[in-house]
């Protein structure tokens, strides 16, 4: 199956709860490479890349985790980058 690619910011208090550490620690967990990192807006973005049902199951369990912080998810398809080939925190 053919590896996807899923662009997300994250709504809610997920600045200051752990969020991107937690975020990047699933993520690892689901073999998906791609960033996250805060936006001055106190919303977190990232790129989640990886088979299209790791990236589901991943965003899910953040959704879990984070019920009482995670207002909502805009999720966008995007391009593919081999380029990525860990998952990171960026600054």
């Amino acid at each position: 199956m053919e590896p996807s690619a899923k662009h997300v910011i994250f709504f809610g208090r997920v600045q200051g709860v752990g969020f991107r550490y937690t975020a990047r620690r699933i993520a690892e967990r689901y073999n998906l490479t791609g960033w996250v990192k805060n936006l001055p807006d106190g919303t977190v973005e990232g790129v989640f890349q990886g088979r299209p049902e790791a990236i589901e199951g991943c965003l899910e369990e953040l959704r879990e985790t984070f019920s009482d912080y995670l207002r909502d998810m805009e999720i966008t398809p995007m391009v593919y980058n081999p380029n990525l080939t860990d998952f990171r925190i960026r600054f």
